[in-house]
């Protein structure tokens, strides 16, 4: 019994696990092998209604709780990390900050689009020089008559170079005064002339999501394209990364699981010594501790998202969601590798595919040591 979810619930997480093992599993290994993006799976995956999750009807999504959109994260990365974690940026980093803090005009030019899949959208944070500590900006947007003139770059930014990608997000410096920065958010479509994504190539993780390297070389949009009012931008960034925190934990949770269920059928196949593996105690307990911490990371996740769909302050518990889930990843990931022994370590076997993908968990939407900083001083330290 789950006393977080419902039928609805349920029902759309077998739509989703029947899609990620009929449509994203036969794909999963060449995409990744080639570092790949699919146009068609995004497309599907739109098609589905797993884009605008969240969104309401009126801008062409299904208006879901957050729990659902987390459901259908975790069930996709049970398979795949690549494709749970486009299907994350896209709806927490890329159409979030529009659908929060949007102008009414904003939503509806951008929203429809953005939650059929025939698009995708880029939240640009990220810079060479500024990581962990986001107010370290150097992008910079100036007024200029009815425009803002953009320069700058942004760096390791998803779903910002695929043939389908509509624009982006970004935090930039709107003005500065005695060294203190205000920050601001701006809207940047994509063939706005001075705008450039270039994709990075030779990842470790994520091989089938794009990333992407963006550059504005005195980039013009319409004033109106601000987010969110001038001086905002920390607060939609900061706002935006406590939902996305809880992304990246689904991602922890169901690579994990997917990680388990790899270990548990090997386990229960591979002979040695004249029995099957999972006979044996050593083995039978790694399994057992990997479900235990699976169960766990599942319910810090799921009361997060209760939190945060019945109206509660969940920044704290969204940080610990993440940091411990993304965690447990790592510990299932190995623990599962070292199950599958020498044979875990060749391409040929998905756990080394998982084993790769759950690195990136302890690092992005807040470093393991920036979340244990942020918990700190939750509880007063």
């Amino acid at each position: 019994m789950d006393i977080y979810t419902n039928g609805s619930h349920e029902k759309l997480r077998q739509k989703v696990r029947e899609f990620a093992e009929n449509e994203v599993k036969p794909l999963a290994r060449e995409l990744d092998e080639k570092e790949q993006f699919s146009v068609k799976l995004s497309k599907r995956m739109g098609e589905l209604g797993l884009f605008g999750l969240t969104i309401d009807p009126k801008y062409g999504g299904l208006g879901l709780d957050y729990l659902s959109f987390i459901i259908a994260i975790e069930e996709l990365a049970r398979i795949d990390s690549s494709q749970a974690a486009i299907l994350a940026s896209h709806n927490s980093l890329g159409i979030g900050p529009i659908y929060n803090y949007g102008t009414e005009q904003q939503k509806l030019k951008y929203l429809p689009n953005l939650c059929t899949g025939d698009a995708l959208w880029a939240f640009g944070l990220t810079e060479l020089t500024a990581g962990s500590d986001s107010r370290g900006t150097k992008s910079k947007a100036v007024a200029d008559g009815d425009e803002w003139v953009i320069n700058g770059s942004k760096m390791f930014i998803s779903n910002a170079s695929t043939e389908i990608s509509a624009g982006v997000t970004i935090q930039v410096i709107t003005d500065e005064e005695d060294g203190k920065k205000e920050l601001s958010t701006i809207i940047v479509d994509r063939n706005t002339p001075g705008y450039r994504a270039e994709k990075i190539r030779g990842k470790m993780m994520w091989r089938a999501i794009d990333t992407a390297r963006l550059y504005f070389d005195n980039v013009r949009v319409p004033k109106d394209n601000l987010l969110g009012g001038k001086g905002n931008g920390s607060k939609i960034m900061l706002e935006t990364l406590d939902s996305g925190r809880l992304t990246i934990a689904a991602m922890g949770l169901g690579l994990a699981r997917g990680a388990f269920e790899l270990a548990c059928k090997y386990a229960q196949t591979r002979e040695q010594f004249g029995k099957k593996i999972s006979k044996f105690q050593a083995i039978a307990f790694k399994l057992a501790d990997m479900a235990t911490k699976i169960e766990l990371a599942k319910n810090t996740l799921y009361h997060a998202c209760w939190l945060k769909d019945n109206g509660h302050p969940f920044a704290k518990e969204a940080a610990m969601s993440k940091l411990y889930c993304s965690e447990i990843a790592r510990e299932v990931a190995d623990e599962a590798l070292q199950v599958h022994g020498a044979y875990g370590l060749m391409r040929e076997y998905d756990i080394e595919r998982f084993y790769r993908d759950q690195r990136l968990l302890q690092i992005g939407e807040g470093t393991s040591e920036i979340l244990r900083i942020v918990i700190s001083r939750h509880i007063g330290l």
